[in-house]
């Protein structure tokens, strides 16, 4: 029966998230009343160490880099209010936001401006590819496989971060921002429709896909220059560049900044459609262009001669020589056109459409363990491109980038109102939460460190793992929980609170020689007009980001001073990292996603008043 408790507990506690969110939007005054903006995008790079450095994203010691498949970058947009607040988001070419990073960019921001940028009104998240550098975060389970910190790493985003913001603070100028919303269908499917179909028929009714089909964005037009830039979020993983991979890479999202970049500034000069763009916009491998390359070194090096290296052009406020000129804007102080893809509800989200099959036999690998024959090892997701992936990124990329364009041609809902934000810390290894008891009354209940199941090591369909670890897996084996003990055995209260996770990693109380787990983490909510975008420090799967949209702009429209046609998006892998965020219900089924931290999280409908 104690089991049965925990998972009652545990049930009535899991959206912890929801009323976190919910608290920290009815501290703010609504919105409400018209202001104008002044809006400024940047733009910088963050590419980092391009050889012999592990990548962040699969966990794979034996993926490091050695090269550019192309450059990373971070992008910015900073809207303000004349005479009041602002807020920035800032979304990074790179796996996750990090913790300490954002410490970092914030500390120089500081310097720069005082108090104008601080931790409250400052957004930095990451498009998750799986294809940059690694060794930016604090906490070791993260950076065990770059065997440590990458000061190189860490000094690029930090680096470019800081340099992207300044020149979106130099660029902000009176503009307006409108948003349009639309389906994107062929650039995502769900790695987990089991876990998914364990939700429940009535909710699941409510919705036509499995996985989030809608992308939001928002076009920033400059009063004098007319369209300056664009940021939308949609759901999939940056994951068509597999886990063999050895070239750094902004992947999808990355590949669909360029696009949108290149066909704005070219389609401005009046040549070059959409079509041509892409098929020439992203680097091919060179085995594509030159065959055994190996044995053809004097026609590589005459193709590479022949490259032009085009000199490029900061997004960035005023040239020198215009400056100069006093009063008058000249062509030349026009900022670059910036267009970020961010990151949204990802955490059941692939960009390989075609499937998981096994490689060995070709056939379909297994609907609830993802495995061939039992083993993971062989089953991997299919791109549209496939086998190629730099091909299956180039086209997924392309979907975005097509999908982005038609929204951004026919945006025309202006955001109007106020600039808000608001921004706490939270200790989720001990949160208390009063619940009610099914025969009356009330019980507090809290929180417990985190940890990671048997289901993480088995990896994904998009990047298996290794060993005999499945997915689903809720018993684990004695073997791996004898190696488990030799790092730290977790306690009968830390068993009983996980469960039905079998706990393979007690990271929460593993403390040498440093924390291997995040346990404070931030939680941030920006307001621009009628758009809310929370911010949150994990990878939401689709249902359990579709119950905290959809339960947050309830609160929104129902406060009486909102406007009834409030946007909220969800911007994963936020100002910090946490792993996972699934419902309840798919928890129960121990895929991947539900290498959750503290407990397993959905709608927790009881925190409100706890906070209030």
């Amino acid at each position: 029966m104690e089991f049965f408790d925990s998972l009652r507990v545990k049930r009535q506690y899991a959206s912890i998230w929801f009323w976190v969110f919910l608290v920290l939007l009815l501290s703010s005054r609504g919105l409400s009343s018209d202001s104008n903006y002044l809006i400024g995008l940047g733009s910088y790079d963050i590419t980092g160490p391009a050889a012999d450095v592990n990548m962040m994203g699969y966990a794979n010691m034996e993926q490091i880099s050695s090269g550019i498949h192309f450059r990373l970058r971070a992008r910015t947009f900073i809207v303000a209010e004349p005479q009041g607040n602002r807020v920035v988001f800032v979304n990074l070419d790179a796996c996750m936001a990090s913790q300490i990073v954002k410490i970092k960019v914030i500390e120089r921001l500081k310097a720069r401006y005082g108090d104008l940028y601080t931790e409250k009104n400052v957004a930095i998240s990451g498009i998750h590819t799986h294809a940059g550098p690694g060794g930016f975060l604090q906490y070791v389970v993260y950076i065990v496989t770059s065997l440590g910190f990458v000061r190189q790493s860490f000094d690029a985003l930090v680096d470019g971060i800081e340099k992207s913001v300044v020149q979106a603070h130099e660029n902000l100028r009176p503009g307006s921002i409108f948003v349009n919303k639309g389906e994107l269908l062929d650039a995502s499917i769900s790695r987990s429709p089991s876990a998914y179909l364990n939700n429940p028929a009535s909710e699941r009714g409510k919705y036509k896909y499995n996985v989030d089909k809608e992308m939001t964005l928002l076009k920033f037009v400059d009063d004098q220059w007319g369209p300056v830039g664009s940021f939308n979020w949609f759901a999939t993983h940056g994951t068509s560049m597999s886990r063999t991979n050895s070239l750094i890479s902004g992947d999808n999202k990355g590949a669909a900044a360029r696009f949108m970049e290149d066909w704005f500034e070219q389609s401005n000069a009046g040549h070059s459609s959409a079509d041509e763009l892409v098929s020439e916009g992203i680097p091919r491998r060179v085995s594509d262009i030159i065959s055994d390359f190996r044995n053809n070194h004097h026609e590589l090096l005459e193709l590479a001669a022949s490259f032009q290296s085009p000199p490029g052009k900061a997004a960035t406020k005023i040239l020198s020589v215009a400056r100069r000129v006093r009063g008058i804007l000249r062509e030349a102080e026009k900022p670059g056109f910036v267009s970020a893809f961010c990151q949204s509800n990802c955490g059941d989200v692939s960009p390989n459409v075609l499937g998981a099959f096994c490689i060995d036999s070709g056939l379909p690998c297994d609907f609830n363990h993802s495995t061939c024959g039992g083993k993971n090892e062989m089953c991997y997701g299919r791109g549209p491109g496939y086998p190629d992936e730099f091909e299956s990124t180039r086209i997924i990329g392309e979907r975005q980038f097509r999908k982005a364009v038609d929204l951004f041609n026919k945006a025309s809902e202006k955001l109007e109102g106020k600039i808000d934000y608001r921004h706490s810390y939270l200790d989720f290894s001990q949160l208390e939460v009063a619940i009610p008891k099914q025969n009356g009354g009330s019980e507090t209940v809290k929180t417990c460190p985190a940890a990671m199941g048997f289901a993480f090591a088995a990896g994904t369909t998009d990047g298996p793992g290794a060993f005999d670890f499945t997915q689903g897996d809720d018993k684990g084996n004695p073997f791996w929980r004898l190696v488990r003990d030799l790092l730290k055995k977790p306690d009968k209260e830390q068993i009983n609170c996980q469960y039905p996770k079998p706990i393979l990693l007690d990271t929460g109380e593993m403390k040498q020689p440093y924390d291997w787990a995040p346990s404070i983490l931030p939680i941030q909510i920006l307001q621009v007009g009628q758009l809310v975008i929370l911010s949150v420090p994990g990878e939401f799967t689709t249902m359990a980001g579709r119950r905290l949209r959809d339960a947050v702009k309830t609160v929104v429209t129902t406060t009486g001073e909102s406007n009834s046609n409030v946007h909220v998006v969800l911007a994963g892998l936020t100002n910090s990292y946490s792993q996972y965020v699934t419902t309840f219900e798919e928890y129960q089924v121990q895929r991947y996603e539900v290498s959750t931290w503290f407990i397993p999280p959905t709608c927790l409908s009881n925190y409100l008043p706890q906070l209030s």
